[in-house]
């Protein structure tokens, strides 16, 4: 009994990673912008998430794990001494910016990682509040409060780029 149990995790966590590979990729980029790294964070947190699916509680919340997988190997990247920054990387290669528009991207990666992962699960990955703050294993109200705090922010720096 336990082995199915066992299996019908991994199973679903295998099913899970090969549905939103690519929500799980542009989640990656979003923070680091460079196609090699968000391809190594999303596949070490697959690989993590495989390895550890032992440790999911109920698979009904086996979405907001792998979640909070991908943002914790993010954070990692992001902690480590030798991540450079996008813009610091185009002006060492020379490479024109490829955003539409700029100035949402700068005004996003002014906010803590923490403020920004609220902004893009909500708004560019569609998670519902109630699965944000399963996410950031945070009070439903605490993300509803950082998200609208973040939101503001979000405006007034676009009112005064423009």
């Amino acid at each position: 009994m336990i082995q199915k149990t066992e299996k019908k995790k991994e199973s679903t966590v295998e099913q899970l990673l090969l549905q939103n590979y690519n929500q799980y990729y542009r989640l990656a980029y979003s923070y680091v912008k460079n196609d090699a790294d968000a391809g190594d964070i999303v596949q070490t947190g697959a690989y993590k998430a495989i390895k550890n699916c032992g440790t999911l509680k109920d698979t009904a919340y086996a979405g907001t794990w792998l979640y909070r997988i991908m943002l914790n190997e993010i954070f990692h990247h992001l902690k480590r001494p030798d991540t450079i920054s996008y813009e610091d990387s185009l002006i060492a290669e020379g490479k024109p910016d490829q955003y539409q528009d700029l100035d949402l991207r700068t005004a996003l990666d002014s906010l803590s990682p923490e403020d920004k992962a609220i902004v893009e699960l909500r708004y560019f990955e569609d998670l519902k509040i109630e699965d944000i703050a399963r996410v950031l294993n945070e009070n439903v109200n605490t993300i509803k409060s950082r998200l609208y705090r973040s939101m503001q922010k979000l405006k007034l720096k676009m009112e005064v780029t423009e």
